[in-house]
């Protein structure tokens, strides 16, 4: 009779793992990019979800702006089959993130696809959707490889300004000659100009706010909406005040206005996946001396600690106090004068620790002693790796002894998809989480802070404006670029020697030096031993 009864618990303890690891998600990425599309894909598929994705040709890319139609029948074709939907607002309604900015769709034509969310929750009353979008950024002036329209190259810096004016005058902030500058930009920009660029947001503003509606009407278990790339006082920071009004009664276990773009997917899926596991996650943090959590990075609207608290929520956590309640310990680089440079910057970013990086290293060694599993926020610098803290890291044997990792683009784009994945590494093996450590440093260290200033200077020498590519100088910029990465790696990555880093690939997934798209095998040494899940 016992051996029955372990027989029929066997069988319902093998039932239950089938039917955990069977559970679907559908995602609908903001556009094709790494960090959107593969890299988030990369982290789910490690907790033995199957991720549903649209085929990738109806993803917003460089050339193409996104197709939502056929994205959204792709949705009604595949929903019937998944448990959770992670979707981008902003590629159901416009085609992508980039297709949101230069859109000229009619108002109703939007309307009609913002009800379509509810028409597929009343569709699929039994698939739980989280949503994310994004209110359109607000750059201080024209970008190289921008996508912004063509009048923003010659009066983008003024229209910043105006809108930064207009910020501060709603907010009964503006002071001196304030006013007499504002009506002086309002004349030096085309009317037209204005008309176009405001037209545009209003229409996007208004979707938001519909959104939010459908949030409070019970459609979406979660909205999390960002501001695109932004600052202090700018029209993202004007039009996200009034959001946040629009969804001040939900709270923020329900929807969230925060900054941020690229890393909101993962962090909805992150939330997802601690929905289906019933966890919340305790996340404490810790700031490098000196500013710190009242650091106000480059390219956001609020300071890093509002939005890293808003990003523990957003994933799913809750933050904590002490370190030794936490599943995961948040280590934050931050300089100590609150400043926030360019990681190609060569004056700043240097080898060579300063008395801030030894600090900081410090903290995460006397984490390490105690056994905390620590996630590393490198964000001293905007868009790539803290050399010196990098070397350090690797000198001092941390680099595969920490959790989590993350210092690519924004300090709101590292932090918040840092928390989305290090939330989830507490269900994955070493393996798993080196894999995604690596990924993070062949994208963050070797490219973004090293490698892409060689790309860009070799180009320029042949005549090749690395900022807008096509399909040949791209082909003849990824071998080399493989050969860099992989020299790097060889060089600076200390692999446990029980794994072996093989087939490394890295291409410019976009046509263009922002970004690049690395893929690799890691291997079971089998002369060390094999690993076991």
């Amino acid at each position: 009779m016992r051996q029955i009864f372990f027989i029929l618990l066997a069988l319902i303890i093998f039932s239950s793992a089938a039917l955990a690891q069977s559970k679907k998600i559908i995602y609908v990425p903001i556009d094709n990019r790494p960090v959107n599309f593969y890299q988030v894909l990369q982290v789910a598929q490690k907790l033995d979800y199957e991720i549903l994705t649209p085929p990738e040709e109806f993803l917003g890319s460089k050339d193409f702006g996104g197709d939502p139609e056929k994205i959204w029948a792709w949705l009604d074709e595949n929903a019937a089959q998944a448990d959770y939907a992670v979707l981008s607002t902003d590629a159901l309604i416009y085609g992508s993130l980039v297709a949101s900015r230069l859109h000229d769709l009619d108002p109703q034509e939007i309307f009609s696809r913002v009800q379509r969310f509810k028409t597929f929750d009343e569709k699929f009353p039994h698939v739980t959707i989280y949503a994310f979008g994004s209110i359109m950024r607000t750059p201080r002036s024209w970008m190289h490889g921008g996508s912004e329209p063509e009048y923003y190259k010659n009066y983008g810096a003024k229209i910043f300004e105006y809108t930064a004016l207009l910020d501060k005058q709603e907010m009964n902030e503006l002071k001196g000659n304030d006013r007499r500058k504002l009506k002086k930009l309002e004349t030096e920009i085309p009317k037209e100009y204005l008309d176009d660029w405001f037209d545009r947001r209003k229409e996007n503003f208004d979707a938001n706010k519909n959104l939010i509606a459908l949030t409070r009407a019970g459609v979406f278990e979660y909205f999390l909406l960002g501001c695109d790339d932004s600052a202090m006082y700018s029209q993202t920071h004007r039009e996200s005040r009034h959001l946040t009004e629009a969804a001040a009664d939900m709270g923020k276990t329900v929807v969230q206005v925060t900054s941020g773009a690229d890393e909101l997917g993962m962090l909805m899926l992150a939330r997802a996946v601690n929905r289906d596991r019933d966890h919340r996650p305790f996340v404490s943090v810790e700031y490098n001396a000196g500013k710190g959590a009242k650091t106000f990075p480059a390219y956001s609207n609020e300071t890093i600690g509002t939005s890293i608290d808003a990003a523990i929520i957003a994933a799913g956590g809750l933050r904590v106090p002490d370190h030794e309640r936490a599943d995961l310990v948040l280590a934050v680089n931050t300089r100590d004068n609150g400043k926030t440079f360019e990681a190609s910057n060569a004056k700043k970013n240097k080898l060579k620790p300063n008395d801030s990086v030894k600090n900081f290293v410090a903290i995460i060694k006397n984490f390490m002693a105690k056994n905390y599993p620590v996630a590393v926020a490198d964000i001293s610098f905007a868009n790539g790796a803290d050399k010196a803290l990098m070397h350090r890291l690797k000198e001092d044997d941390l680099q595969f002894k920490i959790r989590a990792y993350g210092g690519w683009n924004t300090a709101t784009n590292s932090t918040g998809f840092l928390i989305g994945a290090g939330v989830l590494t507490k269900f994955m093996d070493d393996k798993d989480v080196a894999e995604l450590l690596i990924t993070r440093y062949l994208d963050d260290w070797a490219y973004q802070a090293n490698v892409r200033q060689e790309i860009v200077a070799e180009a320029y020498g042949l005549g090749i404006n690395p900022y807008a590519l096509d399909d040949n100088t791209t082909a003849q910029i990824n071998e080399p670029l493989t050969e860099k990465i992989s020299a790097f790696a060889e060089k600076n990555l200390l692999v446990p020697k029980r794994w072996r880093l093989e087939n490394l690939k890295v291409r410019l997934p976009w046509k263009r030096i922002f970004e690049c798209d690395p893929r690799f095998n890691l291997t079971v040494n089998e002369r060390v031993g094999k690993v076991e899940k």
